[in-house]
């Protein structure tokens, strides 16, 4: 998918593609941190039929709607293909050890052979997170390996 990004002077940044229908959609991302959603006019490309205004908790709403599901999806679909494959979300609890830390703090790969593919914060997924993103209490954190790894992460996290 083609995705076309637009700097607008004094607003922000626009991104566009066009689906396989044909439809095009974009989202206004504003200075002020409000997202657009157009609708562009199936006619005209270059006319908005339809413009919705969203806050911050109804952007991180419609990213969760979309993004989530999709890494699942994605999960899913590498797990059917490669025997022995699991992926686990696992929460950020009150007490953990790294609740408050760098997510490399934990040397979860050195240590068990698993992979953190995203941490889920508030709705919003941060996918193939670097070692210097801070976990926070409530994150979930989607872990992909064997069984027996992916359950060591858990105990990790849990408690070091």
């Amino acid at each position: 998918m083609e995705v076309e990004q637009t700097a607008l002077p004094g607003i922000g940044l626009r991104h566009e593609f066009t689906t396989r229908s044909g439809r095009r959609i974009g989202i206004v991302s504003h200075r002020t941190g409000r997202r657009d959603l157009v609708i562009y006019d199936p006619d005209d490309p270059d006319r908005a039929c339809e413009t919705i205004k969203m806050n911050d908790e109804e952007a991180d709403a419609l990213a969760e709607l979309l993004g989530a599901p999709r890494i699942v999806q994605r999960l899913n679909a590498l797990h059917r293909e490669v025997e022995g494959l699991v992926s686990l979300q696992l929460p950020i609890l009150p007490g953990s050890p790294y609740a408050g830390r760098p997510m490399g703090d934990a040397r979860v790969r050195t240590r068990t052979g698993a992979s953190i593919v995203a941490v889920v914060r508030e709705g919003q997924v941060f996918a193939s997170p670097a070692p210097d993103f801070g976990l926070t209490e409530s994150d979930v954190v989607v872990v992909v390996g064997s069984p027996e790894s992916t359950s060591a992460v858990s105990d990790i996290l849990s408690g070091g």
